[in-house]
């Protein structure tokens, strides 16, 4: 595992999400959002996934995935990259409701400031009827892909 340095911690645990990309039985690449629940300096990454779906169905069969997280006002971006594993059972349970419960109120509290400033988004708050995850993936990462341009460094 590749040991991930503060400042990309820092960056992905503000995100409000992560586009992951993971391989379909053909080997099509499958894109999807999901939530960073925490970045560990060990070089671990928990996201949790509210559908048991694709990507869900990608990572039983092939483990190697990505995870993209950018920042277009900084001009600033990471895409990090290795193999993950589906953690499911009663032991992950407060991890994953704590998270989401905190990622909830962080989504709908920012929504409504921004609606507040004239930003107006969707009208209702699509977060509220997503459905509560059930698993998280940990990713062991072995590559950090810095996306900033050289020349903007």
């Amino acid at each position: 595992m590749h040991k991930i340095p503060q400042e990309i911690i820092d960056f992905f645990e503000t995100q409000g999400f992560a586009i992951v990309s993971t391989l379909d039985k053909n080997g099509v690449p499958h894109s999807s959002c999901k939530g960073v629940v925490r970045v560990g300096e060990q070089g671990i990454v928990y996201l949790m996934d509210v559908y048991q779906k694709d990507t869900f169905n990608n990572l039983k069969r092939d483990p190697r995935i990505s995870i993209t997280a950018i920042d277009e006002h900084k001009f600033k971006g990471y895409c990090l990259k290795g193999k993950a594993k589906v953690l499911m059972g009663k032991k992950i349970t407060p991890l994953i409701q704590k998270a989401w419960d905190d990622k909830l109120t962080s989504r709908i509290t920012r929504r409504l400031l921004r609606n507040i400033h004239d930003d107006k988004g969707h009208p209702r708050h699509p977060e509220i009827q997503l459905p509560r995850p059930e698993y998280l993936i940990a990713v062991g990462i072995n590559e950090i892909v810095d996306l900033t341009p050289h020349h903007l460094k």
